[in-house]
């Protein structure tokens, strides 16, 4: 049963294009290396992380956007991965300085799954810092989308991403 609210927010099976952009350790003299593309029906983020220059982390995000997201108590990602744990991570201001909300999950290697993602589970970080005064994540004000992977693990990655949806249910 499909909730009123249940909104796909991406669906990479039929977008024409991906309006997504890369953003790597590399800003900050690390090494990690990532792309974005879209192939067999499916956006797939993949690189490889690298510890040097006190590097660790690749990320893409979406491009700034109004999604008026009221309601909504959590987000669903459609993904097959490597075994790696990565985070979705939201921004609500329009600028880079601004909080960046993250929620983890770990995916099985090649199995599609669905991660359910609370809005109520969202951290709110600063360059990889715990920002402990925020306010929790606001639907109402999100901007962007993104995926990140940071477990200090080097090596490849890669996660295909079917869709992604905003939902009213925290729990199903």
């Amino acid at each position: 049963m499909t909730h009123p609210f249940d909104r796909v927010l991406f669906d990479f099976q039929t977008a024409d294009h991906l309006p997504w952009q890369v953003v790597n350790d590399d800003v900050m003299g690390g090494r990690s290396i990532s792309r974005w593309l879209r192939t067999d029906g499916v956006a797939v983020f993949q690189g490889l992380v690298s510890l040097e220059n006190n590097g660790g982390f690749a990320s893409v995000r979406s491009l700034p956007d109004r999604h008026d997201l009221v309601g909504c108590e959590a987000f669903v990602l459609r993904v097959r991965g490597d075994g790696r744990r990565y985070k979705f991570t939201v921004r609500s201001e329009r600028g880079v300085d601004g909080a960046l909300y993250q929620s983890a999950f770990t995916t099985k290697r090649d199995e599609w799954e669905d991660h359910r993602l609370p809005l109520n589970g969202f951290v709110a970080t600063y360059r990889g810092r715990v920002l402990p005064g925020e306010p929790p994540l606001n639907p109402g004000k999100v901007r962007s989308l993104g995926l990140l992977v940071s477990d200090q693990q080097e090596g490849p990655f890669r996660l295909e991403i079917a869709w992604i949806k905003a939902t009213a249910s925290a729990d199903r």
